[in-house]
């Protein structure tokens, strides 16, 4: 019966029908729709020349002619419904596409995160072959595998309630905040030197920023030879609070650093998520901040990550 109702687009008069089917040629009732007592006429709801439905209605209590106009006003009716239940169709499919973009838009960042945290692990392995006799070591890798889980259990939070968890807006000291990523980061293949100006505070989200500067570090790591540096610094002037992430690696073309580094899923990586960047540029918006970028082919790589001064100073 769809089929027919979509093809023909016809008002199907069920009292018609029983006296005479051959004039609805082609068309099949099912039993139940013909065993409705009162049903009198079917009228198919049509969008976008698709049977979305139709709808049966009752036999009228007084007699009534079904002559073109009643069949024009009922045609357009239906035309009115069709219209309306494929507004609303659309509108939960696009709700329903917009969630899984969200969701996919955060699996990205939960799997450039679990990235990170694996390169910490290797690099744990890695130089556990040489110092697990050192006490120091061996507090510097509960520390850091603390660390990892802490964050992996938020990474789990995330993707178990679709959403990143909330931070507070507070002061933070960008220089512990740098020096303990520099840690984390340091006896990889590049020498990483670090240079704060003491006590500089800006308001922030710390462990959102905490993952930015890994970033960038992490980024300026991968860029670089195992002969070269890695520099950063905080600095500060009367109005900005400024770290610094600079490399003599491979560089970038002034093309893709104008068009494509801050875009998301851009990347010069043969493995990169093109993630790092995005989210930097993303962040620094959100807390009123900047970023510039300067590279070079062959000469390595500036960014330059600000964010408006605080003078409120507090332990963190």
């Amino acid at each position: 019966m769809g089929r027919f109702l979509e093809r023909t687009g016809w008002v199907i008069d069920l009292a018609e029908y029983r006296r005479n089917a051959a004039k609805y040629a082609g068309l099949e009732i099912p039993t139940w729709l013909l065993d409705i007592a009162s049903g009198w006429l079917v009228v198919p709801i049509i969008a976008q020349e698709q049977l979305i439905g139709f709808v049966v209605l009752a036999t009228p209590r007084t007699k009534l002619d079904v002559n073109w106009e009643v069949l024009d006003l009922l045609k357009t009716a239906a035309r009115q419904i069709g219209s309306f239940l494929a507004h609303i169709q659309a509108s939960e499919a696009l709700l329903e596409a917009r969630k899984f973009e969200a969701f996919n838009k955060m699996g990205a960042f939960v799997v450039h995160d679990l990235k990170n945290l694996v390169a910490q692990l290797s690099l744990l392995l890695t130089n556990a072959e040489r110092h697990r006799q050192n006490p120091r070591f061996q507090e510097d890798m509960l520390a850091t595998v603390k660390h990892v889980a802490e964050r992996m259990n938020r990474l789990l939070v995330q993707l178990s309630t679709g959403s990143r968890s909330e931070e507070a807006l507070r002061p933070l000291n960008l220089g512990a905040l740098a020096k303990r990523v520099v840690q984390s980061k340091r006896n990889g293949a590049a020498a990483i030197s670090l240079q704060d100006a003491g006590e500089v505070f800006a308001l922030g989200y710390e462990q959102r920023l905490e993952r930015v500067i890994g970033h960038l570090v992490q980024n300026a790591i991968d860029a670089t030879h195992a002969s070269g540096t890695v520099q950063v610094d905080v600095i500060c002037n009367e109005q900005w609070a400024t770290v610094e992430v600079c490399d003599d690696g491979c560089g970038m073309s002034e093309a893709f650093v104008r068009e494509r580094l801050f875009r998301p899923f851009q990347t010069t990586k043969a493995t990169g998520m093109g993630i790092g960047a995005f989210e930097t540029a993303q962040y620094a918006k959100e807390t009123g901040g900047r970023v510039e970028a300067q590279s070079r082919p062959g000469e390595g790589t500036s960014f330059y990550l600000d964010f408006p001064l605080t003078r409120k100073a507090i332990n963190v």
